[in-house]
């Protein structure tokens, strides 16, 4: 039966092992020594040998006759364990197995020697997958194992493993495999194997890999499954960099500014059925490489085909490299936007116009430049608040006044005369015609890429919209105040209109004198609609 490469060709010793030499040779002479630690932790990024350098290393602390810290390939137990037959030797996903009740089964069974091997060892892999009450489960053995158990943990997020595992373990960093090494490696199976690759075909398999050996290999397969004779056309079609002209064509539009034509493209691509969550992530990789054409003059950084560089120099020539950190930015935000959006084909025209129209958003250094511009605008505003907060210090509302005032306001009562279009009738308008507004949050993060004094007081607030209206209920009287007297409220309705499109009426209602216990408020009542929704949504993402 037909195996896949890169099971084939794992590595079966530490000198197999690729571009890690800081590791091996560090546990080659704990080995040779005999000063073997109980606990490991192998961290990096995918494909760099991490569960690899687990298997050769749980080898050859067993094996009958090492040399020099490596397995000797021979012994009854090498074999078995290249079978995968060794008992003492357990391996253990996880991602799968992330529950209290796995550790506690792993700690018990600690307690019982080894069958055939010097020492029995656990190799974890993906141990951040581990819930809180797991790695609780596992710290006392991990302290304190008996003498014949070690531990290997591999993770590709060290981050998100506590403290208290990481002060237990040797930790060692595996790095990206250098696209040298991926190419030799390459060369040297294809050497081994029924098929040929090119030099080329190698270096491009090496670049598309992006440090990680098991890609590079997949890939391979790939281009193998696709021609016996593995050329640079071949590796492009396989991986599906093949016709990607119009990457370029919309870079030209960027370049050109010719927004119909972006929104041409997109929309032949859509109908094509395109994925566009993959349309900007290549957008990002060959704004990447117009980066690194304006910067650099190798070409061997760049992830694409060979001739594809000239392209990019070409494009790279009537570009700034500030407008190319600009259109990096905006095709970021878009991409961390697209999975939380419905309408995603809206949602990357909105970026495709923004950058073919010179609308993005401007760089910090542009920014600071503005801001260094209106200075004393910016110092007429803050004096205006400070007003605004003196005022209500010294007149704040009082229990009598509360009281004075009817029991219910009305729900919708209009706070912004500055905003006159569009015209609501607020008669027709019911409080259960509302609707949780689901993308506040993200309204709210750009209102703060404008004023963010703005969004730290609209923090915790909640919204609601009906057809063109934006209803928002605030937990403070300072930002009802603020609305009505400063020109905060056409920076939401400038925000509202450029993430759907159309223009809204703002209203405000300030909850900070509605008692909770009155059920019956209707401001109480649109609360509780909303934290419903919120914990539906919640729920939902689970």
């Amino acid at each position: 039966m037909y195996q896949a490469l890169y099971r084939k060709w794992r590595p079966m010793t530490f000198d197999d092992v690729v571009s890690q030499p800081h590791i091996t040779t560090t546990l080659r002479n704990q080995i040779e020594s005999g000063k073997i630690a109980h606990a490991y932790l192998f961290t990096g990024s995918r494909g760099t040998g991490k569960t690899t350098c687990a298997r050769i290393f749980a080898k050859a602390i067993n094996c009958r006759n090492s040399v020099g810290g490596e397995p000797c390939l021979e012994c009854d137990i090498c074999n078995e364990m290249d079978s995968q037959t060794l008992s003492d030797i357990i391996e253990i996903d996880a991602a799968s197995n992330t529950g209290v009740d796995d550790m506690r089964e792993l700690r018990e069974s600690t307690a019982y020697t080894p069958e055939k091997c010097k020492y029995k060892v656990y190799i974890i892999d993906e141990v951040h997958m581990l819930s809180v009450n797991a790695f609780n489960a596992l710290l006392k053995i991990l302290e304190e194992p008996p003498e014949h158990v070690k531990f290997i943990f591999a993770t590709t997020e060290l981050h998100k493993v506590p403290v208290t595992i990481l002060s237990r373990c040797q930790v060692y960093s595996f790095r990206r495999i250098l696209a040298e090494d991926i190419k030799q490696r390459l060369l040297y199976i294809a050497s081994q194997e029924d098929f040929t690759l090119s030099d080329d075909a190698a270096s491009l398999v090496a670049k598309l890999a992006d440090g990680g050996m098991r890609d590079a290999l997949s890939l391979l397969d790939q281009c193998i499954a696709y021609s016996k004779d593995v050329t640079i056309d071949t590796v492009s079609a396989a991986a599906g960099i093949a016709g990607r002209d119009y990457l370029f064509h919309l870079l030209e539009c960027f370049v050109n500014k010719d927004t119909p034509k972006a929104i041409g493209i997109i929309g032949k691509l859509y109908d094509d059925s395109k994925d566009m969550q993959r349309l900007v992530s290549e957008l990002v990789s060959q704004v990447r490489n117009l980066m690194l054409a304006k910067s650099v003059s190798d070409d061997s950084m760049f992830a694409c085909l060979p001739d594809e560089t000239k392209k990019l120099r070409a494009i790279a020539q009537k570009l700034s490299l500030e407008e190319i950190f600009d259109m990096l930015r905006c095709l970021q935000d878009c991409s961390e936007r697209l999975p939380k959006v419905s309408a995603k084909r809206i949602e990357i025209e909105m970026c495709v116009v923004k950058l073919s129209s010179g609308k993005q958003p401007a760089s910090k250094k542009n920014a600071q430049s503005i801001s260094d511009a209106e200075v004393s605008q910016l110092t007429d505003r803050l004096v205006k608040l400070e007003n605004v907060v003196s005022d209500l210090a010294q007149n704040g509302v009082t229990t009598k006044s509360v009281t004075a005032k009817p029991k219910y306001e009305p729900l919708i009562e209009q706070t912004q005369a500055s905003i006159p279009e569009p015209q609501i009738d607020m008669s027709k308008i019911k409080p259960s015609d509302l609707k949780p507004l689901d993308c506040w949050l993200d309204i709210i993060e750009r209102i703060a890429e404008t004023d963010a004094s703005m969004a730290g007081f609209l923090d915790g607030s909640k919204a609601f919209t009906y057809e063109n209206l934006l209803f928002i209920i605030v937990d403070n009287d300072f930002f009802l105040k603020m609305f009505k007297e400063t020109s905060c409220g056409k920076v939401i309705a400038a925000v509202m209109k450029d993430y759907f499109g159309k223009p809204f009426a703002i209203r405000v209602k300030s909850a900070k004198n509605v008692s909770p216990k009155d059920t019956e408020n209707p401001v109480n009542k649109l609360l509780k609609r909303a934290e419903e929704f919120n914990i539906a949504v919640d729920i939902k993402n689970k």
